[in-house]
C-alpha cells in the first residue's frame, strides 16, 4: 500500500511522542481518531504498524478489535 510521506512522519512522531499507538479493526474508519487534524486514515495506520511490526521495531497485541503496538528499543534507535 503507497502511504504519503506526510502521513508516514505522523504516525512515526505519534508513535515516538506516546510510544504506544491504538487502532481499532476498522478498515473502513475513515480517519483515526489520535491523528485527526493530520488527515490520516485508519488503514493506512494499521498498515504502517504492520510494517513496523514486521521489522521488529514494534511489539503488537490484539485484543477486542483493538491493535496495541508498543515502541521496542529497536524501534526507538530506527526513528
Amino acid at each position: 500500500m503507497l502511504i504519503p510521506k506526510k502521513n508516514w512522519f505522523a504516525i512515526y512522531e505519534l508513535l515516538f511522542k506516546e510510544e504506544v499507538m491504538v487502532a481499532k479493526k476498522d478498515v473502513h474508519m475513515p480517519k483515526h481518531p489520535e491523528l485527526l487534524d493530520k488527515n490520516v486514515p485508519n488503514l493506512q495506520v494499521m498498515k504502517a504498524t504492520k510494517s513496523l511490526k514486521s521489522k521488529g521495531q514494534v511489539k503488537e497485541q490484539f485484543a477486542w478489535r483493538h491493535f496495541y503496538c508498543y515502541l521496542m528499543n529497536k524501534g526507538i534507535q530506527y526513528l
